[in-house]
């Protein structure tokens, strides 16, 4: 095992990486073709499913490769499908992992990072704090063990697990265009989501980027005391500053981005922090959704009643704001926004 862990995994091979190889291994170049094929457009796991390569070619490779492909520590299944999944890497670090089903649909929400280092006071995974970054491949990787589980395509990734995804921005757009890429799992630019806390330079780089993904703030607040308590980790980057760049974004994109505001009773469902909500959105081209927020234990937060959600989405509505009351899916395994903590239930 241990041997294997220090192995290059194939699927890290730039496509004349694996040509050159299989030329090593005195192979015909068409074996180059259909080993690619097995790692594009089938998305293989290991040697043994490339099962039109000879045995002895398999062979070869895995002396030389690995599928360093992470293995499930656990999974709970919620009572409305959805599936979270404890993964462990080839280094013993683990994230949490989320598979969504609906109708003809299939969202992965995946985690950018093992742990986070926001200190968002709503988050479960902000309190743990962070272990390190995940890979490009790591991140695909949370995606193809979904779409195995349920033996079904997936149709949309949301970077809204574990992490801070522009705190590991080059790793996640290398990630965003393995998902998009038409060789691969071909999942369009629209339904890749990146939600990110509000860090500024991060928001311009994505705002450059030639595909259009889709970019979500998590707001919470557009109080900036009330915002300093909730996110401590973006405190720099002011409400001023971050509506700048949001502007920015649209203006270079045409695209709309989503602010993300999970209510918490007492703290961000107020008269004046609802005004504050209104006046920072109005005018602007974007889309609003609201949850209640997530229990989590040892968490002195509380959810704010749905009626006040109802009051915000009507009072958005009122000055022009797209809103959306969204169900969180997933509570009763821990599934939901800001509760996935890397905690070890008894294994499936």
């Amino acid at each position: 095992m241990e041997q294997t862990n220090q192995m290059r995994d194939i699927r890290s091979l730039s496509d004349d990486d694996i040509r050159s190889a299989v030329a090593q291994l005195d192979q015909p170049m068409f074996r180059a073709t259909q080993v690619l094929e097995w790692l594009h457009k089938k998305n293989a796991s290991s040697f043994d499913e490339m099962t039109n390569l000879p045995k002895s070619f398999r062979t070869q490779l895995a002396e030389r490769f690995s599928f360093a492909v992470p293995r499930q520590i656990a999974q709970q299944i919620s009572r409305d499908r959805t599936r979270k999944y404890l993964l462990e890497f080839s280094d013993g670090v683990s994230v949490e992992a989320v598979g969504i089903p609906g109708r003809g649909k299939l969202t992965a929400c995946i985690s950018t990072q093992a742990g986070c280092g926001m200190r968002c006071a709503f988050c479960a995974t902000g309190l743990a704090g962070l272990a390190r970054s995940c890979t490009a491949r790591e991140m695909v990787d949370q995606v193809l063990h979904i779409a195995r589980d349920f033996n079904e395509r997936v149709t949309s990734v949301v970077f809204m697990g574990q992490g801070e995804p522009f705190a590991n921005f080059d790793e996640t757009v290398r990630a965003l265009r393995t998902l998009n890429d038409p060789r691969g799992l071909k999942i369009g630019a629209r339904h890749l989501t990146v939600s990110t806390c509000g860090i500024i330079p991060g928001i311009r780089a994505f705002a450059k980027l030639p595909e259009q993904f889709t970019l979500a703030i998590s707001l919470h607040s557009a109080s900036q005391q009330t915002r300093n308590q909730l996110m401590p980790g973006v405190k720099k980057y002011t409400l001023p500053r971050l509506y700048e760049a949001l502007q920015e974004y649209v203006e270079a994109t045409g695209r709309r981005p989503t602010y993300e505001i999970a209510m918490i009773e007492g703290i961000n469902d107020t008269n004046p922090e609802m005004r504050a909500i209104c006046d920072f959105c109005e005018g602007t081209l974007c889309h609003v959704n609201l949850i209640q927020l997530s229990d989590f234990p040892d968490s002195e937060l509380h959810p704010s009643p749905l009626f006040k959600l109802e009051e915000l989405q009507k009072r958005l509505t009122a000055r022009g704001v797209q809103t959306t009351i969204r169900c969180s899916r997933g509570a009763d395994i821990d599934a939901a926004c800001g509760q996935l903590k890397q905690r070890r239930p008894n294994a499936r």
